[in-house]
């Protein structure tokens, strides 16, 4: 039987996700990094699309606690385990389920910069992870929920859980394709 994440697991578990993701996206030469194919993400929207639902995941531990709780109401069930949220992740995306919306990144133009944009990712990542150390401590992460846009109403533990799982999903869909071809690579929105 798996047991949740203490906040030093969520937070060490965090932050090694979001540092393996940019020191492999720092391997990457920037033409690489940006090139756009058609119908399909290239890296640069696939780090952008990190920026945007981690600095969106960020903003429930950033509210007020009375305001996370007026927005999304008491959980009304103890938190999955990482085990449990990912296995309901991956049947999502299963069924045909993907990024929408604000959640999809416009095109990242080459001009942005290669060392821009990581370091947009670094700050969005430092400022989620201080948030989450300095504002809640272990037990209020089972006490509060917040809408997903797949996953219906989660508590913050499991907002955590996500946030980590989801930067090594994308890390994997980029390895996998930069390890596979020998010109620029891309990703599908498919696979998002």
């Amino acid at each position: 039987m798996q047991v949740n994440w203490n906040k030093s697991q969520i937070l060490s578990e965090s932050e090694k996700a979001f540092r393996q993701l940019t020191d492999y996206c720092n391997t990457l030469p920037a033409e690489t990094l940006f090139f756009q194919p058609d119908g399909r993400w290239s890296i640069a929207q696939h780090i952008q699309h990190l920026i945007i639902s981690t600095r969106t995941a960020t903003a429930p531990y950033a509210l007020p606690r009375f305001v996370v709780r007026w927005i999304a109401g008491k959980p009304n069930r103890p938190s999955r385990t990482m085990d449990e949220l990912v296995a309901k992740y991956k049947l999502k995306l299963a069924s045909g389920a993907k990024a929408s919306g604000r959640y999809i990144p416009a095109r990242v133009s080459a001009s942005v910069g290669k060392e821009k944009l990581l370091l947009n990712w670094q700050k969005v990542t430092s400022t989620y992870l201080s948030t989450i150390r300095k504002r809640w401590d272990n037990e209020q992460f089972d006490q509060y929920i917040a809408p997903h846009p797949l996953l219906g109403k989660i508590t913050l533990r499991e907002l955590c859980y996500f946030t980590a799982y989801h930067t090594l999903h994308h890390l994997n869909i980029i390895k996998a394709h930069t390890n596979t071809r020998n010109e620029p690579h891309s990703i599908s929105s498919k696979e998002v």
